[in-house]
């Protein structure tokens, strides 16, 4: 054992008539709960935005391919693709699913309601998990390879609103020229994402019936999207897929589609640096204030280890040994508490939102193990430099004036 480690170990051992032994305890609780409200911060944020982005891409893509003349979702214009283009882009890194889609605007009516619709019509490639992980009651629509289904799902708001429940019929009718044609759909399933936007107005089924609405062949459809393995390879993965792409398509993310919905989510990062600032302040406070009150409880013995031959090197090795001691004490008390909260809100759901305002009924929580490495090191490295100030402190402590004190 080295002098610094044996004399820490024995005068900063806990004694209770210390004088600072109250403030060391409220420096350790105190970082413990910056720990605490850091890591629930980010992971609370990180889960809103990773919650939010899921639900948007499920009803996108992370990328699509469509025509450049393309207007919008109730004027669509075939996009021409090859199997053999289609093939060379799904073995591209990181893509993960390619499937067609086709959009068609219209009205779905009930006897004393009506309500706008935009139908999306997709084939049997459609990677419906995010829909049955949020399927409420019901089921999935079936896709026939040599009919064309009219099954479809709908959204538990749009249900509520017009009175509609698995096993019914949606009326439905769409523009086609100067007409409109009437589609009797089957409700085989009510999902709910909690997001207005899309929930309000998003109805599900086979592509077919788009093909048909559109007088298009089997062959035709609005375009692809692209699911991908990663959301934050897709800066690289649009790259790819623009690279291989032919000039006279259109290739954009989900983030050039719905830019209004990623800046807001964007937004939520200066929140969480702006709490990480604020909390990492408050920890730095907190060991600074106990250093300096330990200093001046033990000036006396400061002196004494001067007279003997100590360096100020050495001793303030010895007390920023029993700073590291408050700081790691600290972290590992907010890690296990932050870790505790944040598995009884995933597993019990103990905070609940309000989906108008939320967009989602449960507060999401993303427990990451790598938010807790960071904060962890980041919080331990802040405090640590914090110390170099209150510390330095003791060179300036004279030995012959605190032994003739004492």
């Amino acid at each position: 054992m080295n002098f610094e480690r044996l004399i820490a170990s024995r005068f900063l051992q806990r004694d209770k008539s210390s004088f600072s032994r109250p403030l060391v305890n409220i420096a350790t609780y105190t970082i413990a709960l910056g720990v605490v409200v850091m890591i629930m911060a980010v992971c609370i944020l990180r889960g809103f935005q990773q919650q939010i982005t899921d639900k948007v891409v499920a009803f996108g893509s992370h990328i699509t391919i469509r025509s450049y003349g393309w207007v919008n979702d109730f004027d669509e214009i075939p996009a021409t693709v090859s199997p053999d283009e289609v093939r060379t882009i799904a073995f591209l890194p990181g893509v993960k699913q390619v499937q067609a889609f086709a959009y068609k605007g219209g009205m779905l009516k009930t006897d004393d309601q009506i309500q706008g619709i935009v139908f999306k019509g997709v084939d049997s490639r459609f990677d419906s998990s995010f829909f049955a992980q949020h399927l409420i009651r019901g089921r999935l629509f079936r896709l026939n390879d040599s009919a064309a289904s009219f099954e479809v799902i709908v959204s538990k708001r749009m249900a509520d609103m017009l009175s509609l429940d698995t096993g019914m019929k949606a009326r439905t009718y769409f523009w086609v020229g100067d007409n409109y044609r009437a589609r009797p759909f089957q409700i085989v399933g009510i999902y709910n994402t909690d997001l207005g936007e899309f929930d309000e107005h998003y109805i599900l089924g086979d592509i077919k019936q788009v093909q048909k609405l559109n007088n298009w062949g089997d062959s035709l459809v609005a375009g692809y999207e692209l699911m991908l393995d990663d959301f934050e390879n897709l800066n690289q993965a649009l790259d790819d897929v623009k690279a291989v792409t032919r000039p006279d398509l259109s290739v954009t993310s989900i983030r050039e589609e719905q830019p209004s919905m990623f800046a807001w989510l964007d937004l939520l990062n200066s929140n969480i640096i702006l709490i990480l600032a604020i909390m990492a302040v408050v920890c730095a406070a907190s060991v600074i204030s106990a250093l300096l009150i330990m200093i001046f409880e033990k000036t006396s013995m400061i002196g004494v280890l001067k007279t003997l031959g100590s360096t100020n090197a050495s001793i303030r090795r010895i007390f920023i040994r029993k700073a590291v001691v408050i700081v790691g004490r600290g972290i590992v008390i907010g890690n296990v508490l932050a870790f505790l909260l944040c598995w009884l809100q995933n597993r019990f759901h103990l905070i609940q939102l309000d989906p108008e305002s939320y967009s989602m009924s449960v507060m999401p929580v993303d427990i990451n193990a790598l938010y807790f490495l960071v904060i962890s090191a980041a919080t331990l490295v802040l405090c640590l430099l914090a110390l170099l100030l209150p510390s330095s402190y003791i060179a300036h402590i004279h030995p012959a004036k605190t032994i003739r004190v004492e």
